[in-house]
């Protein structure tokens, strides 16, 4: 029996979560998208600590984002707005943890993102 792509996309992340750990000197970078928005948080596990958030809910993006958010071009906005908070706070490198997702559309445009405006994974 074939699970659903939820459940598909939740036991990857389990996988996925198993190897990467966010540590205080270099935190997760987790993406969380939505059918509606994208969600990017830099995470140290060991402190059960989110260190700098971005998504594109926020006042700041929300007069930038046409419509809803749910494209490529509102995950590079979000990406390189988490980038500028994460080096504003001091943070220069991240492991990049894709949440179950496939990196390929908005997450890869989020990373990709997130690499031009400093951020080092």
């Amino acid at each position: 029996m074939l699970a659903s792509r939820t459940a598909q996309t939740q036991h990857r992340h389990r996988r996925v979560r198993r190897r990467i750990e966010g540590t205080p000197q270099r935190p997760r970078l987790a993406v969380f998208r939505s059918n509606h928005h994208i969600y990017a948080q830099v995470i140290d596990d060991g402190a059960q600590h989110t260190l700098a958030a971005a998504s594109s809910l926020d006042k700041d993006l929300r007069q930038a984002l046409p419509g809803l958010g749910a494209n490529c071009q509102a995950s590079q906005v979000v990406g390189q707005l988490v980038a500028k908070r994460a080096l504003a706070k001091g943070i220069r490198s991240v492991v990049f943890d894709r949440g179950g997702n496939l990196y390929h559309g908005r997450v890869k445009a989020l990373a990709d993102a997130a690499r031009d405006a400093g951020l080092i994974f």
